[in-house]
Order: structure tokens, then sequence, then C-alpha cells
């Protein structure tokens, strides 16, 4: 047998994994279910960094790695919108009770990974930080005031965009967002845009939580209403 079968035959063994199957994985190899995977940083990449980033820094969503969210956010509240998403935006539900593919258990293990890896529970200690969720309702009126105090210089008079912030009043933008997405927005910034957070508007001067209630109230009135439908009753013939 010459060197050429020899080579041919060693390069065929290692193609067949030396089980008879071409391609198969050695005998010993461990394959891990999908529903089986908790590893945090496998269940990031695959279902969260498209939308919020390689490493939570944050992209057409916002950044989980921000220290601010963080804050505000507690466990139950990540918890409740990785498993079932944000009905009318662009945030899917995951959790497999919900339609997605992850179970409880992944669940957990994106959450707890989350605090785990980003959380700076003790840079906020002093800090008089808004509430995640509007304690009560806000007055648009009042919110246009706070929006031209703190906002217009970047986004404009009305919000249509400036020198230093896009349009934030666009149909588009505000159909795709929450009345929670927006009070989040006021509150965390974002950073990875330039955009501050609740202490860097104005100097010195840091947003209330009334403040961003009244705000995104202002934000949230912008918002195109949709189209009232024809009734279907039956019209009455002229006589």
């Amino acid at each position: 047998m010459n060197v050429r079968v020899l080579l041919c035959a060693a390069i065929a063994s290692t193609a067949c994994g030396c089980n008879g199957a071409p391609g198969a994985p050695p005998a010993d190899s461990e394959v891990i279910a999908p529903n089986k995977v908790v590893d945090f940083a496998v269940l990031y990449a695959t279902n969260c960094a498209g939308c919020h980033g390689a490493n939570g820094a944050g992209g057409p969503a916002i950044g989980l790695a921000d220290p601010v969210y963080l804050a505000i956010a507690d466990d139950a509240t990540i918890r409740r919108v990785t498993a079932n998403g944000v009905p009318g935006t662009a945030m899917p539900a995951f959790a497999q009770s919900a339609g997605g593919l992850l179970t409880d258990e992944q669940i957990d293990a994106v959450v707890n990974g989350i605090r785990a890896r980003w959380a700076k529970p003790n840079m906020f200690s002093d800090a008089d930080i808004p509430s995640y969720a509007a304690p009560a309702p806000g007055d648009p009126a009042r919110g246009a005031d706070v929006y031209a105090r703190y906002c217009a210089s970047c986004h404009g008079a009305a919000g249509r965009g400036g020198q230093h912030g896009s349009s934030i009043v666009e149909g588009a933008y505000l159909a795709l967002v929450s009345d929670q997405g927006l009070r989040t927005n006021v509150i965390v910034g974002r950073p990875e845009m330039g955009a501050p957070d609740w202490r860097g508007n104005v100097a010195g001067k840091a947003l209330s939580s009334r403040d961003v209630s009244d705000v995104v109230a202002w934000l949230a009135a912008q918002r195109p209403r949709p189209p009232r439908l024809a009734s279907s009753a039956p019209k009455k013939p002229i006589r």
C-alpha cells in the first residue's frame, strides 16, 4: 500500500469520527438539548444581544448593563418583561408559557446573570432615583414645561429634533414604545447615544419622580391615535 492510500485512509477515519458515521461527533461527546442550556453568556448572546447589545452595552433597545436601570428595575420586573414581553412593542415574550422558547430555569439564568454581572447596588445609595413605575398619572400640561426646561435643548422646542438629539415625537417611534418604556428612557438615559440620565439634563437640577411622570404624559399625548373605524351598522335609507 503506497503512502497516498494510507493518507487517504487516515483522513477518512478522522472524518468519520472513528465510529463509522461521516461527520458524527465522537462517541463520548455530550450534546446539550437547547432547552437545557443555562449558561448566561450563551443565552444572552442568542436571545438578547441583538437588541440590547453585546455585553449589555445597548443597541436598538436599552443597555441592560446600565447600573441606573438595574437600580430601578428589580428582579421581578426584569423577569416579567423577559418572560412575557411588552405587548405592542418590539420586546417579545421569551418564556415557553407565553409562546417563547425559554424554560423557567433559563429565564432565571438570564435574570440572575444580568444582576450578578452588571448591577452596582452601592453606586446610588445616596441618590434620589425616580421610581421605575409611575406612582400616579402624569400631568401633560405641566410635562410641557418640564420638557422645555430639561429636554428641548437637545430634542428641539417641539420635540422634533435639534442639534444634539433626534426627534422624540415621531409617530413611528411613539407607536412602538410603551409609556413605561418612555419613563425608563427618561430616567436611565441612553449613555451609548450621549443621552444623560435623570441627573444630567440641567446641571445641579435632577428630574424628580413627578417631573418624569409629567414629561412622559406629555410625550404620550403626542402619540398618534388609531383611526376610528366607520360604523358597520346599516345606513338608514334616505326618504
